[in-house]
């Protein structure tokens, strides 16, 4: 028997397909050329990569998540992931903030994350720096996205070899970080995280997301 999806359209209205059709048409949208093969990197460009984030909890995720990933390949990152969530309190910054020495060493001994030194001890001074950002600005996310007055930049790229590795924007924000004490947030790292969190719509203008972010 053939299983049924339902799927909401505009108006509230709402149809049923078989999920052998619903594949098919996932199959045959146009995606960012850098996601296509692996479906965990096309649910993540599906569902979250470029989608604007404001909220405080989620903006730190991807700053943990995109520190570790500096010098290796994202993927890395998202299979990892839950492993991050896991060990890391839930990426509460709050907990992360007063780690002691005990903590570090069990991260060091926990195969399932990065077991680098300096990106964890970087994780516990980012997260001090992102509280203080909070007590100055009222939110991370007022402080990031008032680089952007708030609202998201969209770019019209045709091709991931058009998209750069960082912009003049992306060393400004990532110098003020780094004054602020925040580490591992070069401009190449910040650019990545103004991607995923949708300060910059990066996604290919033939890509079905495009215009849906």
């Amino acid at each position: 028997m053939t299983n049924l999806i339902f799927i909401n359209l505009p108006q509230g209205n709402i149809v049923y397909i078989s999920s052998i059709i619903f594949k098919t048409l996932q199959m045959s949208k146009h995606r960012c050329g850098w996601c296509v093969g692996d479906p965990l990197y096309e649910a993540y460009h599906d569902e979250e990569w470029g989608t604007p984030i404001y909220d405080d909890d989620t903006l730190f995720e991807f700053l943990i998540l995109e520190t570790f990933q500096a010098g290796l390949s994202w993927i890395t990152i998202l299979r990892k992931r839950e492993n991050f969530r896991k060990v890391f309190d839930g990426f509460n910054y709050k907990k992360i903030a007063k780690y002691n020495q005990n903590k570090i060493d069990s991260l060091l001994q926990d195969a399932g994350i990065i077991r680098n030194k300096l990106k964890i001890n970087a994780t516990i001074t980012n997260a001090q720096a992102f509280m203080k950002i909070q007590d100055e600005f009222g939110s991370f996310s007022k402080y990031l996205w008032d680089f952007v007055d708030g609202k998201p930049v969209t770019n019209k790229f045709k091709s991931l070899s058009e998209v750069p590795a960082n912009t003049p924007l992306s060393d400004t924000i990532s110098k003020d970080l780094k004054k602020r004490g925040f580490k591992f947030v070069g401009s190449t790292v910040v650019y990545a995280h103004m991607q995923a969190t949708g300060m910059i719509n990066d996604h290919e203008i033939s890509c079905f997301r495009y215009k849906e972010v």
